[in-house]
């Protein structure tokens, strides 16, 4: 049954994901235009992040900080190098629209936990571990109950909850809340923090 349901899941996202792309196709020439303009070349941002059975790949957004370094050679902090016109892109989530590519190529899903960093890894206790056993998502239950805002361990939590309790209905609910928490610009920051702080920063658990 539920390999059913994911193969479904599978054919909603690929057909979505390509409509999309072909519907926003203006909307991302026009922001990879002003990015360029804007922060310089690379117009994306690629970090490979773990995936389903953590499987590494390549994610791809649309660049949001400069790449500014301090007198020591090293990149200053998120807050220092996050514009005013990258704080836009993230607060409107126009930086996620590449992850379409990685939607269709099945790297990600519209939903499901959002693909994290590959050093936190070593950090997951084995329940945790748990959200890469699906493709990780554009937008997720953590995304919709929260976003940046919770905090590392509840937000761990309902990505797991997510795992056990998956379903397109589900999915669908997930979709319409996102698009409902994109319009009120919910949840971007941590408190305290330009992004979410890292995992494996003891301090943020």
């Amino acid at each position: 049954m539920r390999g059913s349901t994911d193969a479904l899941k599978r054919t909603f996202d690929v057909a979505l994901a390509g409509a999309a792309l072909v519907l926003l196709s203006p909307v991302l020439l026009v922001v990879g235009a002003v990015v360029r303009l804007r922060l310089g070349s690379p117009v994306l941002f690629r970090q490979v992040r773990p995936g389903r059975g953590e499987r590494p790949f390549e994610l791809v957004k649309f660049r949001t900080m400069t790449e500014e370094r301090g007198p020591d050679g090293e990149v200053l902090p998120d807050a220092d190098r996050l514009t005013p016109f990258g704080l836009f892109l993230r607060r409107s989530s126009l930086d996620e629209l590449p992850e379409l590519l990685n939607i269709l190529r099945g790297d990600m899903s519209f939903v499901g936990p959002r693909p994290l960093l590959v050093a936190y890894l070593p950090h997951y206790d084995d329940r945790q571990r748990r959200r890469h056993d699906v493709r990780p998502g554009l937008t997720g239950w953590a995304q919709v109950n929260g976003r940046n805002a919770t905090t590392w361990a509840g937000r761990l939590e309902m990505d797991e909850w997510y795992v056990e309790h998956r379903s397109l209905a589900l999915d669908l609910r997930i979709l319409a809340r996102t698009f409902s928490s994109v319009v009120r610009r919910e949840g971007i920051n941590a408190d305290g923090s330009a992004t979410m702080p890292r995992f494996d920063d003891p301090k943020a658990r």
